[in-house]
């Protein structure tokens, strides 16, 4: 499993490999917080909106006619339009926010933490960002002293490192699968303005003795019905340009209720070659 020179790896234990929810049920909460999103960014979406057909780009005018309580809104929306920051719409869509912050844990570094909100059991709390790769794809470069290097069941790679060689990766892929103005995937999880408020999911610790695991990690794969508007705030791309399969995702799940001001701890493994 560490053959090809990963110094720590990241990984689900087999005995873990149940699903805790169901893809349906992630699809829908991914769907829910990225459509609030795209809807709060309305204004900055106008060329993306172009390309869409009729049919999305009226049911995008319809929910946001809704949200400000039928205003008629595409000849001023500009002037009545106030946006939110991305951790307040996760509040508003799903009754939580989570954010980075110093870990609880001595010398742990970083860590995420519920900052508003309730987390039910059951509920997706974040996202494990980073360039996906099939388990016969290069990695060696960027996984030298990378403790961000997360492997899926079925060997499949995830690197959430945001500096470095990582970091350049996935900037390069960014570009590469961009249509026109549609972007296939976010990168604004490399920087300090996160658009997708989930993509967090990397600095989540490792569960000890003391502290029970809270989340969990589950894998996704991408529907192909995904809308291509809403791809924009997926914190993943594959290594190698494939339409044949899906995209990998891996989400974090809870395993119980958490509440505002507890940190996440996760149940995934760090093996040490």
């Amino acid at each position: 499993m560490v053959g090809f020179g990963l110094g720590t790896l990241r990984y689900v234990p087999e005995e873990s490999k149940d699903k805790v929810i169901s893809d349906e049920d992630v699809l829908g909460t991914l769907l829910k917080v990225f459509q609030a999103l795209f809807l709060n960014d309305f204004n900055k979406q106008s060329e993306i909106l172009t390309m869409l057909p009729e049919s999305v780009k009226s049911k995008y005018q319809d929910l946001l006619a809704v949200e400000h309580q039928g205003v008629k809104l595409l000849e001023n929306r500009h002037q009545q339009q106030s946006t939110f920051k991305p951790e307040e719409i996760l509040y508003k869509t799903l009754g939580f926010s989570v954010a980075q912050a110093t870990s609880s844990l001595i010398s742990a570094g970083k860590g995420v933490f519920v900052t508003k909100g309730l987390v039910p059991k059951g509920t997706v709390v974040s996202m494990y960002p980073g360039t996906v790769y099939q388990k016969y794809e290069p990695i060696f470069f960027q996984s030298i002293g990378n403790p961000f290097i997360f492997r899926c069941l079925d060997g499949v790679l995830i690197d959430g490192n945001d500096k470095g060689i990582s970091k350049v990766v996935y900037r390069s892929c960014n570009g590469r699968d961009r249509l026109g103005p549609l972007k296939m995937s976010d990168s604004t999880w490399l920087t300090s303005e996160i658009h997708n408020p989930l993509a967090v999911g990397q600095y989540v610790n490792n569960c000890s003795n003391d502290r029970a695991a809270n989340v969990c990690y589950q894998e996704f794969d991408v529907p192909a019905v995904f809308p291509i508007e809403l791809k924009q705030y997926l914190p993943n791309i594959a290594y190698s340009y494939d339409k044949q399969s899906p995209l990998r995702c891996v989400v974090l799940v809870a395993l119980r209720d958490i509440s505002q001001g507890e940190e996440l701890f996760s149940n995934y493994y760090t093996i040490v070659s």
